[in-house]
């Protein structure tokens, strides 16, 4: 097993918040009944991530990024299934960079917008995640941009770390914590800001498992990837600087089918009023599924960590 890298630690983490501190929003947390959605009556914490600018935590990253490095006159590249790309779009466009995203075609049309609104260059690349990475590659070696990686940079993971030292203020009596997993950006700087403090648990799609499958191998390994929630949570393997984190703070995982990520969707909006995009949900629905069952008494918060989506529509016409 590979030591955490040393460099991501929550005094890390708390530094990086003082720096992006006046380009985030500290978002707030909710608290509900279980009893509400036929849990066990505790009381649920949830974290509103997609409250955050461009619509995820992935803002958090993105600007740790651009505010910690030295950005080149050629600006900023980066690859993303779209909220990355949003989150360095609008990154980018509070601090005047330049910055070019590409994303691949199975990004939703809400993600589309939002980039093309911060006013960044985009690029529709391949069917999956993994082709407009490629493609981002050769545009930084080609004009020597500076590659802003979606997860797999210790200045994205101390980033989003940062929801672990607010949470830690909002709520800091909970025991289990559920987070949606893609490329592990997240769940690492959570992981690092707990440092095994708390229970941090991964939530994957059963389409694409892709650190339950690097947990069962001992290193990120090449897995499928698809499904309802293929914009967020399906890149071809985590990463190799979150990983060890993971793997030495967070170690078990749990996976949910589409169709209750999609429930789960649905019962955020219709109980809550609260708008989820699928990767956005897929922490909550462990608990709606029983893919997670909470011991009686744990108290346990969920990152709802993205909304855009179109899946709510508005008719202004009306």
């Amino acid at each position: 097993m590979n030591a955490p890298d040393a460099a991501v630690n929550p005094q890390t983490i708390t530094q990086c918040e003082r720096i992006i501190r006046p380009y985030i929003r500290r978002t707030p947390v909710v608290e509900i009944d279980g009893a509400e959605f036929g849990l066990p009556a505790t009381t649920l914490t949830l974290k509103l991530e997609s409250l955050q600018h461009s619509g995820s935590f992935k803002a958090r990253g993105a600007s740790a990024n651009l505010l910690t490095r030295e950005v080149p006159k050629a600006g900023v590249v980066a690859a993303s299934g779209g909220n990355h790309g949003a989150a360095v779009a609008y990154a980018a466009m509070r601090l005047k960079m330049p910055a070019k995203i590409f994303i691949p075609s199975v990004s939703s049309p809400a993600k589309i917008a939002r980039i093309r609104d911060y006013g960044a260059d985009l690029v529709i690349e391949g069917d999956r995640y993994a082709d407009a990475l490629a493609a981002s590659e050769i545009w930084a070696q080609q004009t020597g941009a500076m590659p802003v990686h979606a997860f797999d940079q210790n200045e994205t993971i101390m980033g989003q770390g940062t929801v672990g030292f607010e949470l830690a203020e909002q709520a800091p009596d909970i025991d289990t914590l559920l987070v949606s997993v893609g490329g592990g950006g997240l769940i690492a700087g959570l992981a690092a800001w707990y440092a095994g403090r708390i229970k941090v648990i991964g939530v994957e799609p059963l389409a694409s498992p892709t650190l339950t499958k690097a947990l069962e191998a001992g290193h990120p390994v090449d897995t499928e990837a698809g499904g309802l929630a293929a914009d967020s949570l399906a890149p071809r393997r985590v990463g190799e600087r979150g990983f060890p984190i993971v793997q030495e703070y967070a170690p078990q995982t749990v996976l949910v089918s589409d169709d209750a990520i999609a429930a789960a969707q649905a019962t955020l909006w219709r109980a809550l009023r609260i708008v989820a995009e699928p990767g956005g949900a897929a922490a909550f629905s462990a608990l709606l599924s029983g893919a997670y069952a909470p011991e009686r008494g744990e108290r346990v918060a969920v990152i709802i960590s993205g909304g855009n989506t179109a899946a709510v529509n508005f008719d202004l016409t009306r």
